[in-house]
C-alpha cells in the first residue's frame, strides 16, 4: 500500500482563504504523484462536503465530476474572493501608515499584501517606495530617505531597517551601558541599596524593604538611609578612589565629582542633582567596538563654523577641532599610531559618552607637550579607536587659552568661503566621482632600444591561499578596462600580487626584468624647490588636490600595449593604462599634467599633487575652480579623501609651507635632533661614527667631543656625566644647522645610505655635491617590532632600505638616485635589471617589486665608511609597535569574556522586558484575559497559562525557565556548543529553556553557524541523469588520462556508441602531445562531434580549445571534483588499471596492453549486450578462441584440395603466352570444332582471351585450348570468315563451364613440309537422355 504524503484537510472559509487552500492542494497532488486524470476527484473529495454542495449548487444543473480542474477553481475562486474594486484597494493602500510599535519589516509586508489586487503593474516598486516614505512615522528616517537622489524601493527599506536596528541598538545600549558617574581613577562602585545603604545586594533583596523607619515612620527603609531626616548631610567631592573633602553649611544634599588623573585633576563641577559624567558633544561611536570606518565628526545643524587651531604636540603640528562641549581632548587611534606611537599609552578606567548616550571607553591616554600661542603645558590626551576628529576640550582650554577675538573675527569671513569653496566642489563632484578617469587626448608612447630582443617569461606560481583574491583582481580590473586578455603576445611579464593593509591583493607587472632594461627611457624635469617657491610666492592660504591613480588615467598607445603583457595562472593580459613599474611612467604623467595646467598662476604639479594659492582667498578660489575646469575637460579624477582646501600650511614634498614661505619638515630631522643618550660604549661609538661622517663641516668638532672621547678609553669606567650630556645635545645642534645640512636641489645626485641593526634601522638622505663631499638632507631612524626584530640579517638590511625609501618617497620618486648598503648580497637580489630568485622570501620579493617603480642603483660601501647610517640605526628614535595578539590567544580570551547566563540574570531579563513582566504580573494574580481578545505577542503564553508559575521571579513553564529576548542569542549559544545539530539542541532545550518560536530559532541558528555548514555532510545524490546514446559511432568520445601505472601514463578514448577502447602508452602529457596523438585517432576514425573530458590542464589549455574548435568538436567539461560526469572513462580506467595489475606474467607492458584491448573489444559490453568491435566495425575480431569453433570454410578447402589432387593424376599444366598461336574449341554447330587464334590478353590464372580473326575474340579456359603451330594459324587466316557469326561472345559462351563434360583426346602433331596434319579428334560423345517425340495436342473441337 503506498504512504500518503503530508495531509490535506477539508476546506473551511474561517480557516484559510481559498487561493491558499488551492495552492496546498496543488503541492499535495505534486507529492503524491497523482495522475492528472484523478485530480478532478481527488479535489472533490477533499474538499469537504460544504464546499462540494456549494459547487454544486453554483454550477447546476451540471454535474462537479464532468468540469475541469481548472473551471472548479475559477468558479470557487469567484465566489469565495470575488474580483475587488481597484480603486478601494488602492485607497486602503494609500491610507495605510506604519502603525505604533510596528517594524519597519511589518510594515512593508502589509504594504504588499495590500498592493496585492491594486494593479500597479510596472509602477509597483515605485508605488511602495512612496508608500513606505509617506508613511514611516519616524521623522529622522524619513529625512534621510528624502535626501537621497536616486532612491530606489529595496535601497529604501534597506537604509530604513538600518536605521531603525541602529536606533534600536543605540537605545538598548544607553539603557543597559548608562554610565551615571565616573572617575579618573577608578569606575564607578557598585549602586547602593536605598533601603539600608549597603551595595552587596539589591534592593528587591533588602532584608529590610519590611520594617519601619524609627525616623520618619515609613515602611521599606531605616533611620540611616531615611531621605526625610532633618540633619546636614555633608557632601563628599571625589578626586579619586578614596579621597573625600567634607564641605559645611549645605543642607541639600549634592553630589559634585571632580575629574583627574594620575598627576592631574579637572578643575569641573558640575551642580546637577544627578550624578555628572564626561562628555563628547561631537562624537558618535557605539560602546563596543565601533563598525570600521564610522566617522566621528560634528554635524553644524545651525550652520555655525567649526573653530580648528593648529597646536603643536611634542613639535607636530596636528589640527584639532576647539569644542567647549568635550570635557577632554582626543585624537584617533590611528594619527597616534601614525604621529605619536612613540609615546607609551598607559591604561585609563575613565569612560566617555557622546551627546546622544553612547558609550566609548578610550584605548589609553598619553600626557604630551602643547605649545600653542608661545603657551606650553604638558597635558593627556585621550586615545580613541576610530578614525575621530581631534578634538580640543575644556580641560586644555583652561591650560591654553585661545584668542576669541581674534577666532570671532575671522570667523565671518572663513565661513562664506566655506560656503562657496561647498558649492564650488558640489558644481565639479564628477572630477571627486570614484570611477577611472580616463585622460582625454593623449596617449603614452612607450618606445624600446633598437634590435631589443622580445622577452617572455612564464607566469610565477600563485599560493592558493591568495589565488582567489588574484582573481577578483584581475576580474575588477577586467571591469574597469585597465587589462584586456590576449591569446598571443611576444612579451609576458610575470606578476608579483602584494597583499594590502585590507587584505586585498594588488598586482603588480615584474617589468624591471622585461621592459625597463630595454626601454628608451624619457626623461623630463621634474619641478625643483625653487621653482616652486617661485610659483607659491605670496600666497596665504594653500590646497592640494591628489589624483586617484595616477598612472592608471593615462591610455596607452595601441602600438605599445603589446611590451606591457602580463602573465598570470589565468593567462596573458594587456595594459590598456599606463601601469605602475615602468621607468618612464614618471616623466610621462609629469609632461601630461604641465600641459593640462600650463598657463594657470599660482599652480604648481609634482607628479600626482597638486598644489594651489593664491594672493587672497578670492584669488585662491578662483585658481582653485581654473584647475578642476580643466581636470574635468581632460577627464582625470581626484580622491577626495586625500585632498585639503585653504590651509594655512601642509607638508609638501617633505617641506612645510606656509605664507612665510618653505621649512624643512621637523619629522626629517627627528632621528638626530630626539636620538636617545648612549647608554654603553658601543652605542657612544656609533654616535661618533655619525658625527665624524659630517666632521668637515662642524667647526671645533674636537673641542666639542673631548667628553664623549674620553669616555671611549679603556681604563675610563662609563659615566654619563653632565659634561657628556652637554657635548651630546651641543653636537646634535650643530648637526641640524645650515653648516652641515643641504637644501633638496633635483640637479644635484641623490644618495640614500640604509643600515640595520639587531634593534633598530637608519637611514640619511644626502646630496653629492660638485666638490665630492657628500651632505646630509635628511635623517630617519626607528626600532624594530618585536617580529621584525626575528628577521634574518638578510630581511633586515633589506628592510632598512625600504625604510629609507618609503620614508623618503617625495624626494626619490621620479628620479634616479643611489641606494648605499654594507651588506653585498643585497646589491644582486634588489638589483634594477635582474630577475629576484624565485625562491626568496616572499617578503624580498614584494620589497624588490616596490623599488622597481623607482629609477635606482643599488651601490656596495664597506662599514667602516657607513657610519652615518649605521649610528642612526644603533640609536634609533623609540616607536611603539601594537603587539599583534595571537589568534589563538583572542579565542581564549573571547570565550573568558562570554559568562554563563545564570538565575540572576533571568530575573533582570524579566524584570526590564515590558512582555514578560505583564505575563509575570499575570501569573502572579492569576488574572488572564481570553485568548481571542489578547496581543498576538502574548497568545503563546496564554495557551500555556494552566502550567506557567514563578520561581524565585523567574518564569517557569513546568520545568523549563521562561528566556528573556535580550539573553536568548547568549543562550542559543550555550545550546549550540559543540555544534550537536538541530535534533540534539531541540532535545537539550526541552530539558531547561523555553521562549516563542525555540524551534525556529534553532532551526535558523544551526543553519547560519558558518562551520556547520561547512562541515555537513555531503547532500543525497541527485537523480541519476544519463547521456544520451549516440546513433552512429564514434559520435561522441571520452577521453581521460589513467596513471602513472608502472612508471608510465596512459591516454583513455572510449566511444560512446560502441563502447570501443583506445589506450595509447604517452611519454608526455602535455597540451601538445595530447593534440598529436587526437590528429592520428581522427585520421584513421574520423572527427567526432563531442569531445568530453575532464579539467586537466592537458584539457583547459587555450592550445587544446583552439584544435578542437578548428575542426568542429564540441568541447564538454566535467564538473570539477566530480568524475561522474565522465564516467563512460572514468570507469574503462578502473577496468584498464586492474586488468593490468592482474596479469602477472612477465611479458612487455604493451603486449599485456593489447590483449587486454583484444579481449574487451570482442567481449559484450554489459550496457549495449554487443560486443564494441561489432557495433563500432560491424564484425567480430578473430581471436584464438575461433580455433575452437568448427568451421565451414574449412570443410569446403578440405573438399577442394581433394578435387585438386585427383584432377593433378588426369591433367596436364599449360600455360600460354600473349601472342601465343593456339587452337580453341568452336561450339558453334555445323563448324569446325577447333579454331585457331592468337592469345591477346591473361584475364585469369587459367583463363585467356584469344583472338580468333580479325573481328572475333573468344574467351576460353586453359582446357579449351591447343598449342598451336603459328603456320596453322596463318593458313587459317586465309580461309574465308564466316560472316555469320557474331565477333563477340554472347553470355553463354562467355560462361561455359572451367571443366568440360566431355573428354577429348589429342593425337601428337605431325610436321611435314612445313603443314600440322590435323589432329585425330575423338569423341565419345554419346546421347544420354532418349530422344523426345514432338506431337501437337490433341484440342478440343465442337
Amino acid at each position: 500500500m503506498a504512504t500518503i504524503i503530508g495531509q490535506i484537510d477539508t476546506f473551511d472559509e474561517a480557516r484559510e482563504q481559498w487561493t491558499t487552500y488551492v495552492e496546498r492542494f496543488e503541492h499535495f497532488v505534486k507529492a503524491n504523484d497523482i495522475d492528472e486524470g484523478k485530480t478532478v476527484s481527488v479535489f472533490l473529495s477533499v474538499m469537504g462536503a460544504s464546499t462540494y454542495g456549494l459547487l454544486r449548487s453554483l454550477i447546476a444543473p451540471v454535474k462537479p465530476g464532468t468540469m475541469s480542474y481548472g473551471d472548479i477553481v475559477n468558479t470557487l475562486q469567484a465566489h469565495f474572493s470575488p474580483r475587488p474594486i481597484v480603486i478601494a484597494e488602492r485607497f486602503k493602500f494609500h491610507k495605510r501608515n506604519q502603525a505604533e510599535g510596528e517594524s519597519v519589516a511589518q510594515y512593508v509586508a502589509v504594504l504588499k499584501k495590500l498592493a496585492e489586487h491594486c494593479e500597479f503593474g510596472d509602477n509597483l516598486n515605485d508605488a511602495l517606495r512612496d508608500r513606505v516614505v509617506c508613511g514611516l512615522c519616524s521623522e529622522s528616517i524619513q529625512r534621510k530617505l528624502l535626501t537621497e537622489s536616486a532612491l530606489t524601493y529595496q535601497k529604501a527599506v534597506d537604509i530604513a531597517m538600518s536605521m531603525e536596528a541602529v536606533s534600536r541598538e543605540s537605545q538598548h545600549l544607553s539603557n543597559s551601558l548608562k554610565v551615571n558617574a565616573m572617575s579618573f581613577a577608578s569606575e564607578s562602585p557598585k549602586a547602593k541599596c536605598f533601603r539600608c545603604g549597603k551595595s552587596n545586594h539589591t534592593q528587591n533583596e533588602c532584608f529590610y524593604k519590611d520594617q519601619l523607619c524609627h525616623n520618619c515612620g515609613k515602611k521599606g527603609h531605616i533611620a540611616r538611609s531615611c531621605k526625610g531626616a532633618k540633619t546636614e548631610v555633608k557632601i563628599p567631592r571625589v578626586f579619586g578612589k578614596g579621597n573625600y573633602v567634607k564641605s559645611k553649611g549645605m543642607t541639600k544634599k549634592k553630589t559634585i565629582h571632580k575629574m583627574g588623573t594620575e598627576t592631574e585633576r579637572l578643575n569641573e563641577e558640575t551642580s546637577s542633582d544627578t550624578e555628572s559624567e564626561l562628555t563628547l558633544h561631537n562624537v558618535t561611536a557605539t560602546s563596543q567596538n565601533p563598525a570600521p570606518g564610522n566617522i566621528m565628526k560634528r554635524e553644524n545643524e545651525e550652520g555655525t563654523a567649526v573653530i580648528k587651531i593648529q597646536p603643536k604636540i611634542e613639535g607636530l603640528r596636528v589640527e584639532m577641532e576647539v569644542d567647549t562641549g568635550a570635557a577632554v581632548s582626543i585624537i584617533s587611534g590611528e594619527l597616534y599610531r601614525d604621529k605619536l606611537s612613540h609615546i607609551r599609552l598607559r591604561h585609563t578606567n575613565v569612560v566617555l559618552k557622546t551627546y546622544t548616550g553612547e558609550v566609548i571607553r578610550p584605548e589609553g591616554v598619553i600626557k604630551v607637550c602643547v605649545k600653542l600661542n608661545k603657551q606650553r603645558a604638558r597635558l593627556p590626551l585621550y586615545i580613541v579607536t576610530g578614525n575621530a576628529v581631534p578634538l580640543f576640550g575644556r580641560e586644555w582650554l583652561r591650560r591654553i587659552h585661545l584668542d576669541w577675538r581674534e577666532i570671532k573675527s575671522i570667523s565671518a569671513v572663513h565661513r562664506s568661503n566655506e560656503g562657496t569653496l561647498d558649492s564650488l566642489l558640489k558644481q565639479h563632484e564628477k572630477v571627486f566621482s570614484e570611477e577611472l578617469g580616463t585622460f582625454n587626448g593623449y596617449t603614452a608612447t612607450i618606445n624600446l632600444k633598437p634590435g631589443t630582443q622580445p622577452k617572455f617569461f612564464q607566469a610565477r606560481v600563485v599560493p592558493y591561499a591568495i589565488r582567489p583574491k588574484v582573481e577578483e583582481e584581475i576580474n575588477h580590473l577586467l571591469k574597469q578596462g585597465i587589462i584586456s586578455p590576449v591569446r598571443f603576445s611576444e612579451w609576458a611579464t610575470p606578476i608579483v600580487p602584494v597583499i594590502k593593509k585590507g587584505g586585498n591583493v594588488r598586482i603588480c607587472g615584474d617589468f624591471k626584468v622585461t621592459v625597463n632594461p630595454a626601454l628608451c627611457a624619457e626623461h623630463y624635469p621634474l619641478p625643483r624647490i625653487e621653482d616652486l617657491f617661485a610659483s607659491l610666492a605670496g600666497g596665504k592660504r594653500f590646497s592640494k588636490l591628489d589624483l586617484s591613480q595616477a598612472y592608471l588615467q593615462i591610455p596607452v598607445h595601441e602600438n605599445s600595449r603589446k611590451y606591457l603583457t602580463i602573465t598570470t595562472h589565468k593567462g596573458m593580459f594587456v595594459y590598456n593604462r599606463l601601469p605602475f613599474g615602468i621607468t618612464s611612467a614618471p616623466s610621462i604623467f609629469q609632461r601630461a599634467m604641465e600641459q593640462v595646467l600650463q598657463g594657470l598662476p599660482s599652480v604648481h604639479c609634482f607628479l600626482d599633487d597638486i598644489l594651489i594659492t593664491g594672493r587672497d582667498d578670492a584669488h585662491h578660489l578662483s585658481n582653485l575652480e581654473a584647475v578642476l575646469n580643466r581636470l574635468e575637460k581632460c577627464g582625470l579624477r581626484v580622491k577626495r579623501e586625500k585632498c585639503e582646501f585653504f590651509k594655512n600650511s601642509l607638508e609638501y614634498l617633505g617641506h612645510m609651507i606656509d605664507a612665510s614661505g618653505l621649512h624643512k619638515s621637523a619629522n626629517k630631522l627627528r632621528a638626530v635632533a630626539e636620538a636617545p643618550v648612549p647608554v654603553n660604549v658601543s652605542q657612544l661609538r656609533s654616535f661618533l661614527g655619525l658625527v665624524n661622517y659630517y666632521a668637515r663641516f662642524v667647526p671645533n668638532l674636537s673641542t666639542v667631543l673631548h667628553p664623549l672621547n674620553a669616555m671611549l678609553h679603556k681604563e675610563v669606567k662609563w659615566n654619563w656625566s653632565p659634561e657628556c650630556e652637554g657635548a651630546f645635545l651641543e653636537i646634535k645642534r650643530q648637526l641640524l644647522t645650515p653648516n652641515v645640512l643641504t637644501h633638496y636641489d633635483p640637479r644635484l645626485p641623490v644618495r640614500l645610505a640604509c643600515d640595520a641593526s639587531p634593534y633598530g634601522v637608519g637611514a640619511v638622505l644626502s646630496h653629492l655635491m660638485p666638490d665630492g663631499q657628500e651632505r646630509p638632507i635628511a635623517f630617519a631612524s626607528r626600532t624594530l617590532s618585536k617580529a621584525e626584530q626575528n628577521y634574518a640579517q638578510l630581511e633586515r638590511e633589506a628592510l632598512g632600505l625600504i625604510f629609507g625609501v618609503r620614508k623618503f618617497h617625495t624626494y626619490l620618486y621620479g628620479r634616479h638616485f643611489t641606494l648605499m648598503t654594507d651588506h653585498r648580497p643585497l646589491t644582486t637580489i634588489l638589483h634594477p635589471h635582474k630577475a629576484t630568485p624565485s625562491m626568496a622570501a616572499a617578503r624580498l620579493q614584494r620589497w624588490a617589486l616596490l623599488l622597481a617603480a623607482h629609477n635606482y642603483t643599488i651601490q656596495y660601501r664597506s662599514a667602516d665608511k657607513h657610519g652615518n647610517a649605521d649610528s642612526l640605526s644603533r640609536l634609533p628614535l623609540p616607536v611603539h609597535h601594537k603587539d599583534r595578539k595571537d589568534a589563538l590567544e583572542v579565542y581564549f580570551i573571547n570565550k573568558m569574556d562570554t559568562l554563563p547566563v545564570s538565575s540572576s540574570d533571568i530575573r533582570k531579563g524579566t524584570r526590564t522586558d515590558p512582555i514578560l513582566c505583564r505575563v509575570k504580573e499575570m501569573v502572579s494574580t492569576g488574572l488572564f484575559p481570553p485568548t481571542k481578545d489578547s496581543e498576538n505577542v502574548l497568545k503563546p503564553y496564554l495557551m500555556r497559562k494552566e502550567e506557567l508559575s514563578l520561581l524565585q521571579d523567574c518564569l517557569m513553564w513546568g520545568q523549563r525557565v521562561i528566556v528573556p529576548p535580550n539573553l536568548r542569542p547568549q543562550v542559543l549559544e550555550d545550546l549550540h556548543t559543540g555544534h550537536p545539530g538541530v535534533v540534539k539542541m531541540k532535545a537539550l532545550a526541552r530539558s531547561y529553556i523555553w521562549w516563542p518560536n525555540i524551534d525556529s530559532q534553532i532551526e535558523e541558528k544551526s543553519k547560519t553557524c558558518m562551520s556547520c555548514q561547512q562541515n555537513q555532510k555531503s547532500p543525497a545524490l541527485s537523480p541519476l541523469h544519463p547521456w544520451a546514446w549516440p546513433e552512429s559511432p564514434w559520435q561522441r568520445i571520452h577521453i581521460d588520462y589513467a596513471g602513472p601505472f608502472e612508471g608510465r601514463m596512459f591516454l583513455v578514448v572510449v566511444d560512446a556508441h560502441s563502447k570501443w577502447p583506445e589506450v595509447l602508452v604517452m611519454d608526455s602529457t602535455t597540451s601538445c602531445k595530447t593534440i598529436e596523438v587526437l590528429r592520428g585517432l581522427f585520421s584513421r576514425y574520423g572527427i567526432p562531434e563531442t569531445l568530453v573530458s575532464d579539467n586537466g590542464p592537458q584539457f583547459t589549455s587555450e592550445e587544446f580549445e583552439c584544435f578542437l574548435k578548428s575542426n568542429g568538436v564540441k568541447h564538454v567539461r566535467s564538473a570539477p571534483f566530480h568524475p561522474a560526469t565522465n564516467g563512460l572513462a572514468e570507469r574503462f580506467v578502473q577496468t584498464f588499471k586492474h586488468s593490468l595489475k592482474a596479469s602477472k606474467e612477465p611479458k612487455p607492458l604493451q603486449q599485456r596492453l593489447d590483449a587486454f584491448l583484444l579481449q574487451y573489444r570482442n567481449t559484450p559490453h554489459s550496457t549495449t549486450k554487443e560486443a564494441p568491435a561489432m557495433l563500432f566495425l560491424h564484425r567480430r575480431l578473430r581471436t584464438r578462441l575461433d580455433l575452437i569453433k568448427p568451421s565451414v570454410k574449412q570443410t569446403v578447402e578440405q573438399a577442394q584440395e581433394v578435387q585438386c589432387s585427383y584432377r593433378a593424376l588426369h591433367g596436364k599444366e599449360r600455360d600460354f603466352g600473349v601472342g601465343d598461336s593456339v587452337l580453341v574449341r568452336d561450339y558453334r554447330r555445323g563448324g569446325e570444332k577447333w579454331k585457331t587464334g592468337t592469345v591477346s590478353s591473361q584475364s585469369g590464372p587459367v583463363s585467356y582471351t584469344v583472338q580468333v580473326d580479325s573481328a572475333q575474340t573468344w574467351k576460353r579456359h586453359a582446357d579449351q585450348m591447343l598449342g598451336g603451330h603459328p603456320e596453322i594459324t596463318k593458313a587459317t587466316e586465309l580461309l574465308p570468315a564466316d560472316n555469320s557469326v557474331s565477333p563477340i561472345l554472347d553470355d553463354r559462351e562467355q560462361e561455359l563451364p572451367l571443366i568440360s563434360n566431355e573428354t577429348v583426346s589429342y593425337a601428337p602433331d605431325q610436321h611435314a613440309d612445313g603443314l600440322v596434319a590435323p589432329a585425330t579428334v575423338i569423341s565419345q560423345n554419346e546421347r544420354r537422355f532418349p530422344v523426345r517425340n514432338r506431337k501437337a495436342p490433341n484440342r478440343l473441337d465442337l
